[in-house]
């Protein structure tokens, strides 16, 4: 693999227009509950069916011992590192290079990583902070450090280009593609490797959400999370590693990212700023900065986790900036509510849409918004409009185009 890849060494101002330079998705790869790789996860799109699953986790953390996630399983390849996730991850960024590759991307002088997370590898940590031994082997140790898989990643495939992490909660895979875009833009790097990673699925994790308020354990999917529908009561857990090759060279390319914008309400820990000023900037500056009119979004790719909130806030954002869209529609119910990965496996739902001419909706269960798409939906052209709101007032939006090939 090494070998095939290897590369030569308040309001703010509007954005300088960069639909000029699109940023090309050359290359997927995806680990999720439907299983590992891309194409079980199209499969499971293709088909409507959800990858969230009844799940035994242990008692004492969960009432019942059981709760509806969807889970990455345990097999992953152990020479990639000894957890779920850095097996995960490489196994993701493996099939995104080796897919852009066959694509016709040819690597360029610099290429970077950038890698999108929260939590890191909870199960490693877990097991560290849960250990009686007073001192863990040298090894295990470095393998807690997020640096460490990075490093494996950068090492395999002899990349030497910037490396770093982001977190901005549920909001960091868009956050990683609008850092990238920035590095490109900037001649930082000429070509970005994306991984965006949470296997958070802890039994104690899912239950903290619960007690939040925001997430919905006890039941299955379509009962619990029904994202601008009447009856939805939040969201259900997810995990999933994923991974993107970005360019400027839009050889083989699956779709483009026009531009995004980043902003922050800065009011409350979990609860969004009631006024939605900061949403609506975000929506905003991330248009201007793909030098696009709202006139030409199709389609809003919400984050839609199923809140009374965060739903009555994008479902605003729809009526109010895109009268003309032709619907809105949100994957969590498919692969459930993967945190730091959330918006990287949605985005691959609008890949999904440009591949295949349609739009990988849930279907709809109960009465919702006039324009929900129910169930996969040919899609007409325009440009589709990625949100993502992180906990905490971190908001996110991107603007995707079909490949400029």
């Amino acid at each position: 693999m090494s070998d095939a890849v290897r590369s030569s060494s308040s309001d703010s101002p509007t954005p300088k227009s960069g639909r000029d330079t699109p940023m090309s998705i050359t290359g997927v790869g995806a680990v999720t509950g439907y299983g590992w790789g891309t194409k079980h996860m199209w499969d499971g799109f293709l088909l409507g069916e959800s990858a969230v699953r009844r799940t035994e986790v242990p008692e004492g953390f969960v009432d019942g011992g059981f709760a509806y996630i969807s889970t990455i399983s345990a097999e992953g390849d152990r020479r990639d590192g000894p957890s779920r996730f850095m097996q995960a991850l490489r196994f993701a960024a493996r099939e995104a290079i080796t897919d852009a590759l066959e694509r016709g991307w040819k690597p360029g002088p610099v290429v970077g990583v950038i890698h999108s997370l929260v939590l890191g590898d909870v199960e490693m940590w877990s097991e560290f902070h849960r250990s009686t031994a007073k001192r863990v082997r040298a090894r295990q140790w470095v393998n807690m450090m997020p640096s460490t898989v990075i490093c494996m990643l950068m090492k395999e495939n002899d990349f030497h280009g910037p490396a770093m992490s982001v977190s901005a909660m549920c909001a960091s895979g868009n956050a990683g593609v609008i850092t990238a875009k920035s590095w490109l833009d900037s001649g930082i790097a000429s070509d970005v490797i994306l991984v965006a990673t949470d296997l958070s699925g802890l039994a104690e994790n899912l239950r903290g959400f619960a007690d939040v308020g925001v997430a919905v354990i006890d039941s299955p999917p379509f009962e619990a999370c029904r994202p601008f529908q009447e009856g939805s009561r939040g969201f259900v857990g997810g995990e999933a590693a994923v991974a993107m090759v970005l360019s400027n060279n839009d050889r083989g390319a699956y779709a483009s990212v026009l531009g995004g914008a980043m902003t922050m309400d800065g009011y409350n820990a979990v609860a969004m700023a009631p006024d939605l000023h900061e949403v609506f900037r975000c929506f905003r500056e991330a248009l201007a900065a793909s030098g696009a009119d709202p006139s030409e979004v199709a389609y809003l790719n919400a984050h839609g986790p199923g809140t009374a909130q965060c739903d009555a806030a994008e479902a605003r954002v729809l009526d109010e900036l895109f009268p003309q869209a032709r619907g809105i529609f949100s994957i969590k119910p498919l692969v459930g509510h993967c945190q730091a990965a959330a918006s990287a496996v949605e985005i691959l739902a609008t890949v999904y849409a440009f591949q295949t001419g349609f739009i990988p909706s849930p279907p709809q269960v109960a009465p919702g918004h006039p324009r929900l798409l129910d169930g996969l939906t040919p899609r007409l052209p325009g440009l589709m409009v990625k949100s993502s709101i992180g906990m905490g007032g971190y908001n996110s939006v991107i603007v995707l185009g079909e490949p400029e090939n």
